[in-house]
């Protein structure tokens, strides 16, 4: 078995591997080293948690052991997809790099420019950074690429699935073309392709697991859920996980819940610590320094359950994770292997448990079809609970019943008016007159509002009796002459 001091690495980084607690390198560490000592390209691609990270520090610390940094011209540049991944490679190098003089800066964002602005003056030797916070350092013109000597793209795949290509593009413009170039990822994209074509130089190609595989030592299971009701999906989901958390005892003795909104991750964690679940969320909406201490209190043990959108799904380094719950389907096959790679990792056996409602189905089909096997079918732990369903259904059936009775009631009714309707039909027959004065029917608009149209008939003379004219009612005297009038 190859050891770490067959490596040629330098004997100070040696030691620090040693007090870290490893003695022999991962496949990857072995396939990735050597070239990188020796100055090639590499393009690294091996399923997580198989120690990417110190595949490409503990060569770039050997490399940059000698030499001096320039104020704003950092000797070698990591570009990270999250905030959280950088933070791990810093560390990393702390850890490595104990007995070696090397500078360091983080640039991500939620931190002041001020703090980072001053870190980059002094020069550092190790620039990580995440793509935008470090081309919002470079256009305000305090950071200059040209001295960059060796360039590490962590997560190759997440960069792209991010929407990162064109700044990553504008980096690789920025910085010298006779510069040493690192990719590591988890998966082989095509794009990632294009983009290593592009630009690395005959680089070494190191893969030491299939693409898009799930570690074996981790046990993989779903539930296929389906809810009593359509509006009672989320909070029956929610129960289903608890029943999955309490099922697995005192072997759960710290998990990582994935969900995909992040929404659901703020939900989820509350209502965990509602029921006496010690949870906590982590997503990309929140505070940095919120994120770090919630992620330094799941590191130490303070904090058991970490409920997490896919920003925690790459690069997390937390060695003993028992458990990992897909409280929902991902939408991307492959991140359903970074997902349950934060467990099980460095050898340790671990355990990966998914939901799947009826419309995440599809989304399951896709994973399986990645991994090229079934993801074993568990049972529902609330399955005894499905008693209710037949009770709302009969609740259901009662009122159509009721809706039913009540039109047989008024259903006689239209009946009932039809000899009221047809008693009437011969009436207006004897009375064409009031027919042939219907042009005069505004002017009986307000009687029909206030009594009907029962006088209409009786008031003809008064009726009459408002003409205005020498209609043929005139009065016989009119008609008199004067000599007639006289007369009499």
């Amino acid at each position: 078995m190859t050891k770490f001091s067959d490596l040629k690495l330098d004997s100070k980084i040696l030691k620090a591997i040693d007090e870290a607690g490893y003695d022999s390198p991962t496949p990857i560490q072995e396939g990735a080293i050597p070239a990188a000592l020796q100055g090639r390209d590499v393009l690294g691609i091996a399923q997580t948690g198989t120690g990417k990270t110190a595949g490409f520090t503990l060569p770039m610390i050997h490399a940059l052991a000698r030499g001096r940094a320039k104020a704003r011209m950092p000797r070698s540049l990591v570009l990270c997809p999250t905030r959280e991944l950088a933070a791990q490679v810093a560390e990393n190098f702390d850890t490595y790099s104990k007995y070696v003089k090397l500078t360091k800066a983080l640039l991500i964002g939620g931190v002041s420019f001020k703090e980072q602005d001053v870190l980059i003056d002094k020069g550092v030797d190790v620039l990580i950074a995440t793509p935008g916070r470090l081309l919002d350092h470079q256009e305000r013109g305090k950071l200059i690429l040209n001295d960059v000597k060796i360039m590490v793209v962590d997560e190759a795949d997440r960069m792209l699935d991010m929407g990162f290509i064109p700044d990553i593009e504008r980096i690789f413009g920025l910085v010298p073309f006779t510069r040493q170039t690192l990719f590591f990822s988890a998966t082989m994209a095509p794009e990632i392709e294009r983009i290593t074509n592009t630009f690395l130089s005959n680089p070494v190609k190191v893969e030491v697991a299939r693409q898009a595989t799930a570690s074996e030592t981790i046990e993989q299971g779903v539930v296929m859920f389906r809810a009593s009701r359509k509006d009672r999906q989320a909070g029956e989901k929610r129960a289903v996980l608890r029943a999955l958390i309490d099922g697995e005892g005192d072997k759960c003795t710290n998990a990582i819940i994935f969900c995909n909104r992040k929404t659901d991750v703020d939900i989820v964690a509350k209502s965990l610590n509602k029921y006496g679940y010690d949870a906590a969320p982590i997503h990309g909406d929140l505070d940095q320094s919120q994120r770090t201490r919630t992620l330094d209190g799941f590191r130490n043990g303070n904090l058991r359950f970490l409920v997490a959108s896919d920003v925690a799904a790459r690069g997390l380094d937390v060695p003993a994770v028992s458990h990992v719950f897909n409280f929902d389907v991902p939408s991307h096959a492959e991140d359903y292997v970074h997902r349950i790679g934060r467990t099980g990792r460095a050898g340790r056996d671990g355990k990966a448990m998914m939901i799947c409602v009826p419309s995440d189905e599809k989304n399951l089909e896709d994973i399986e079809r990645l991994i090229e096997r079934e993801v074993p079918r568990l049972d529902n732990p609330l399955s005894q609970t499905a008693a209710p369903e037949p009770a709302a259904a009969e609740d259901n059936s009662e009122k159509p019943a009721k809706r039913t009775r009540s039109r047989s009631r008024k259903a006689p009714a239209p009946k009932a008016e039809e000899p009221v309707v047809a008693a009437p039909a011969p009436a207006p027959e004897p009375k064409p007159e009031p027919e042939a004065k219907q042009p005069e029917a505004p002017k009986d608009e307000p009687r029909s509002r206030g009594r009907g149209g029962r006088n209409r008939g009786n008031d003809r003379q008064d009726n009459n009796a408002q003409v205005v004219g020498m209609g043929d009612h005139l009065p016989s005297f009119i008609a008199m002459s004067f000599e007639e009038r006289r007369a009499g």
